[in-house]
């Protein structure tokens, strides 16, 4: 009995032990890749893709509708005949800017890491950093309809100008796409949108980089605030631009970072914390893993032990039946 025991207890623990390395060493390694748990992430995550896909539908939609055109007198034009001027930053470079950017170093770091779920939550969390700080941007800016600083220009291409006899309100005459554009002043969109990607991969190399770790590397401060200067030089070149007033670029980068701030903190732990470097979920797979294990471990000995003691009620039963 006692050797039968042992082997079933020896061969018990070896398979355990063996689980458990591969287990591990598949985790330390890296082994949550794209190919592996890529399908299964985005499936968990379904939900939150369809409302990224309604939020850049919404962002469409906003865009294409007309702004509130408010009212401009001739004493308010004043502030508003700077010249018309184009983008120093174009449109197109904005996207490029606050999502592809930020999403390159991300793909950088999953190479390095090979964790998918740190690179689905950066995208997911960046691309909802981006688009609902856009539906917040484009709507305040529909209904606000505050003039652009080269708002004369634009209302009076050719400099004559002409308004109501009753009211005095401007009658525009110049190309209604560049009008409606005119009336989107507030707030920035550049700086919205640069922010809220920028300042969300500023959080997230914080996080990797451990910024906050306590040891006093001030250097590391300098790569967390190096994506934020990019986003403020992209805001001051709408002010340069005469396309935005100095308030319209305050608010808009504030609401940028605010966003970002939370998106990111709702997919990882804040910097200082000591999981700061990966997020929430590959923490709660660890841990949801190591339960799994441990309930095995503990489902297999209660198993090797009900089968032991059968065996010696068996062999007890055999001996009392000789004896008879």
């Amino acid at each position: 009995m006692s050797m039968h025991k042992a082997q079933g207890l020896g061969s018990y623990s070896t398979v355990s032990y063996l689980e458990i390395y591969r287990l591990m060493a598949d985790i330390q390694l890296g082994a949550h890749t794209i190919k592996s748990h890529g399908v299964k992430v985005a499936r968990f995550h379904m939900r939150d893709w369809i409302i990224l896909l309604v939020l850049g539908v919404i962002v469409v939609i906003l865009n294409v509708i007309d702004p509130f055109y408010r009212f401009v007198g001739r004493d308010m034009m004043t502030d508003l005949k700077y010249p018309l001027k184009s983008n120093t930053v174009p449109f197109w470079a904005v996207p490029v800017i606050g999502i592809v950017l930020p999403s390159a170093i991300f793909i950088a770091v999953y190479f390095r890491r090979r964790d998918v779920y740190d690179l689905h939550h950066a995208i997911l969390g960046l691309l909802y950093s981006v688009l609902i700080t856009a539906v917040i941007t484009d709507a305040i800016k529909d209904a606000v309809g505050r003039p652009r600083p080269d708002f004369f220009w634009r209302c009076f291409p050719d400099g004559k100008e002409v308004y109501d006899n009753a009211t005095r309100n401007v009658i525009c005459h110049g190309e209604k796409g560049v009008i409606k554009e005119g009336h989107k002043s507030f707030p920035s969109g550049h700086s919205s949108w640069s922010f809220a990607g920028l300042s969300f991969l500023a959080w997230y190399l914080s996080g990797k980089i451990q910024a906050f770790d306590r040891k006093g590397h001030i250097a590391k401060l300098c790569i967390v605030f190096l994506p934020l200067l990019g986003a403020a030089l992209v805001a001051i070149s709408r002010v340069d631009d005469y396309w935005h007033h100095w308030q319209d670029v305050f608010a808009g980068g504030l609401l940028g970072l605010i966003v970002a701030s939370f998106c990111y903190l709702q997919f990882f732990p804040p910097p200082s914390d000591a999981d700061g470097w990966g997020p929430f979920a590959y923490f709660q797979m660890l841990a949801e893993t190591r339960n799994s294990i441990h309930g095995s471990t503990n489902t297999n000995a209660l198993a090797s032990r009900q089968s032991d003691i059968g065996t010696f009620n068996i062999s007890s039963e055999h001996l009392v039946g000789i004896r008879i």
